[in-house]
């Protein structure tokens, strides 16, 4: 079978490569990523140190210094100018608090001079000392020094006005100006220290307009260079960041290849030579000379004179799952896989699932106008949007083009039919002479009803395809589609679960389990068959004759009769000889539970007792023979008998709840055609009726409300709860018959994988 519908055939290989070539060949093969390193290393760490020392002088290892070295020196060069930045920075505030300090001192110095003091200016004893200080400490500032001189000051203060460049400098902090004037110069020193107490600045003021003038201009011109020096800093930093940026997503990826390169190497072993390199790979059989070419590339590369070696070794162990995909499969493969891994070399059902997944959501989601505009949004997503993003785009696709096609059958487009073939119905002959109606019935009856027995009102000829659009105008459409939708479901259920079985006989015809065909397969085929597959039988036959409406027999209580084996006279049958061979399909559906109950625990039994007994009878040692008698019985008759009780039961009361579990299909799409109508007709038929001079306006904004609550509520919830159905319906019901789900993935060294696990 081809490798589409089983997982690849596996093998474990043995390698062998030089040490100087080991960081080579191991690039390669990530660059491959077709093969999956065993761990062969406990003590990883030491090995690790000794790879180092062997092959700290070939070329990649100094490649992995050179990118260390040019790591180091971009931190260096980064580190000394954000230094300098900031440097400048708080320079740039310094001469920013004295210029406002220059400014706002000239209105001190006036205010003071109006003051009579005898010990202020012009007397030559008396000082000031001028700062800046935050704001919310200047009232303990002031405190201490009103307490520390007792009032023998005159102290001013104003706060800077901050501007925009100020705050982006400094950012949020408030800050106040002020001024001390004071008699006495040997106070000097001690206001010096309450402010170095506060974290105060003291700035040098002049005494003289002239001078005080000249210390502005000169603070101006400082500050203009600070201004055009950092600029030029921070370009260059801009520059240096952006030159960085280019070849950081490069550099990551080098890293990330070299850490999963050193990890890979710790799971080898290193001969006692410290020459070779020994590792043992999970690798796919059709791709072993791919792999053997990628390591004699690697191992030239490294200028190695000794080819690399691979010997295939037979092992006990399971080998992982490994199930090829593309980008179109791959969404599908997620979906079996998240339900388990399956057991190597079992049917894989990822490619039914194309098919049988996006249907069967479509049954429950059928509205071609729902399925176009899902199939228009899928179609936009995988044209411009990336598989990081979006895995599952063409399983949205498929969804949407299978609800295109059961929207048609449904005849079904925004709750709306197409009349495209006509109808197989007609009105006419239901007129007199021909029919039982006047005109005057039209207007006397509110709901009138075909007969179909009259002639010329059906033509007997089915629509060309999907349902006839005279349904979407009948007062019992829902009657109708409720009852079409829900024998729809159980034919697609049972016939869905029919066909897993039948791929369980793929498995044991694969693993040449011919015992469990005739066990296991068998029984449960002609269990299924005789009631499910005869409810089947019974729609569909029902559906092929001719019965009137208030004398046909209903195909639930005929089924319920025929389990309970009720013959009454009052119920009608379909056919002649049902009840006899109803008998004998039940009565052979019941015979089929004690051969899946009892048939193979008793052939198990059997064959440990006839081994047993070669044993006891076979020239061995006591020891041996006892050896071989544990071994029988690791896992007792009791245990099996169990297991196999448990199965039976979960089968036979499985195929009646999975049944059951399929009419969510009828439901799901019953719901989703109310819904669609009711959108319709209390939303844009209400703006479709609308005859006022506004009407064009109210039209407009009930469409827009109807185009949200579609793609909210019947696009997105219904949606998703019909994904989350069919998934369910995949998982449970059809799964179960055939696939175990068993096993470990196939994780190969790939770099790819690791590139795009680091852009998600």
């Amino acid at each position: 079978m081809s490798s589409l519908f089983r997982s690849e055939e596996m093998c474990l290989v043995q390698l062998f490569f030089q040490t100087e070539s080991a960081h080579n060949c191991i690039s390669e093969l990530g660059h491959l990523g077709l093969v999956q390193f065993k761990d062969l290393n406990p003590s990883a760490a030491a090995f690790q140190r000794r790879f180092v020392k062997e092959v700290k002088k070939c070329e990649e290892m100094e490649r992995i210094l050179s990118k260390k070295s040019t790591f180091e020196k971009l931190e260096q060069e980064l580190r000394e100018i954000n230094r300098n930045h900031a440097t400048l920075r708080q320079n740039l505030i310094e001469l920013m608090d004295i210029d406002s300090l220059l400014r706002m001192t000239e209105d001190f110095f006036e205010e003071v001079l109006e003051i009579n003091f005898s010990f202020l200016p012009p007397s030559e004893d008396s000082v000031f000392v001028a700062g800046v200080i935050k704001q919310e400490r200047f009232p303990a500032f002031e405190k201490v020094l009103w307490r520390l001189f007792h009032g023998n000051f005159v102290l001013r203060h104003a706060e800077i006005q901050a501007t925009e460049e100020l705050q982006a400098v400094r950012g949020a902090v408030k800050k106040d100006v002020f001024i001390i004037f004071v008699q006495g110069d040997h106070v000097r020193e001690k206001i010096r220290k309450v402010c170095e107490g506060f974290r105060a600045s003291l700035y040098s003021c002049p005494k003289t307009l002239y001078e005080r003038k000249q210390m502005s201009n000169s603070v101006m011109t400082q500050m203009e260079d600070l201004r055009m020096i950092l600029r030029r800093t921070e370009e260059y930093r801009a520059g240096v960041l952006t030159r960085a940026a280019e070849h950081v997503q490069e550099w990551g990826s080098k890293v990330k290849k070299m850490k999963a390169i050193y990890y890979t190497l710790n799971l080898c072993n290193i001969d006692i030579t410290q020459k070779l390199i020994v590792a043992e790979i999970w690798c796919p059989v059709s791709d072993l000379a791919v792999v053997q070419n990628a390591l004699i590339k690697g191992s030239e590369q490294s200028g190695s004179s000794v080819t690399p070696v691979l010997n295939r070794i037979q092992t006990q162990q399971t080998p992982p799952t490994f199930n090829r995909t593309n980008t179109f499969t791959e969404g599908f493969q997620a979906i079996i896989d998240a339900y388990g891994v399956g057991t190597y070399q079992e049917i894989n059902p990822a490619p039914c699932t194309i098919v049988t997944f996006p249907f069967l959501f479509a049954v429950m989601f059928g509205d071609c106008g729902h399925g176009l505009v899902m199939t228009l949004f899928a179609v936009w997503v995988i044209s411009q949007v990336t598989d990081v993003v979006i895995g599952g785009r063409y399983i949205i696709l498929l969804m949407g083009m299978f609800s295109i096609y059961t929207g048609l059958i449904y005849n079904d487009c925004f709750s709306k039919s197409f009349n495209i073939f006509g109808s197989s119905w007609c009105v006419r002959p239901m007129f007199h002479p021909h029919g039982p109606w006047q005109n005057e019935t039209l207007h006397e009856y509110h709901h009138l009803q075909l007969n179909p027995s009259v002639p010329g009102v059906y033509s007997g000829d089915p629509y060309v395809f999907g349902i006839d659009p005279v349904w979407n105008i009948a007062s019992n459409k829902l009657s109708f589609l409720n009852s079409f939708k829900m024998k729809m479901s159980v034919i697609l259920g049972v016939s869905h679960m029919l066909f897993g079985v039948t791929l369980s006989l793929v498995n044991f015809v694969h693993f040449r389990k011919f015992q469990d065909i005739f066990l296991q397969f068998v029984p449960q085929l002609i269990f299924m068959l005789s009631l499910f597959g005869y409810l089947i039988f019974l729609i569909l036959y029902k559906w092929c004759i001719t019965l009137r409406s208030e004398t046909a027999p209903r195909i639930l209580l005929l089924f319920i009769n025929m389990m309970l084996f009720d013959y009454q006279s009052e119920h009608v049958l379909l056919y002649g000889g049902q009840k006899g061979l109803q008998i004998f399909l039940v009565l052979t559906a019941v015979l089929m539970v004690p051969v899946l109950l009892l048939v193979k625990p008793f052939l198990i039994y059997r064959t440990r007792m006839k081994t047993r007994h070669q044993v006891s009878r076979a020239t061995l040692s006591q020891e041996q023979k006892d050896n071989v008698i544990c071994f029988l019985l690791q896992v007792s008759m009791g245990d099996i008998s169990v297991y196999q009780a448990i199965h039976t039961v979960e089968f036979c009361l499985g195929c009646i709840s999975n049944t059951a579990s399929y009419l969510r299909l009828w439901a799901l799409s019953l719901a989703h055609a109310e819904l669609s109508e009711v959108l319709w007709r209390m939303v844009l038929q209400v703006g479709l009726k609308i005859s006022s001079g506004m009407g064009s306006l109210m039209l407009v904004v009930l469409f827009a409300a109807f185009a949200v609550l579609t793609v909210t509520i019947l696009l997105v919830m219904e949606g998703l709860s019909a994904f989350l159905h069919a998934l369910r319906l995949h998982w449970v019901e059809f799964q179960n018959k055939f696939y175990e789900g068993s096993g470990y993935k196939f994780t190969p060294l790939s770099f790819d994988s690791l590139l795009k696990t680091q852009q998600q």
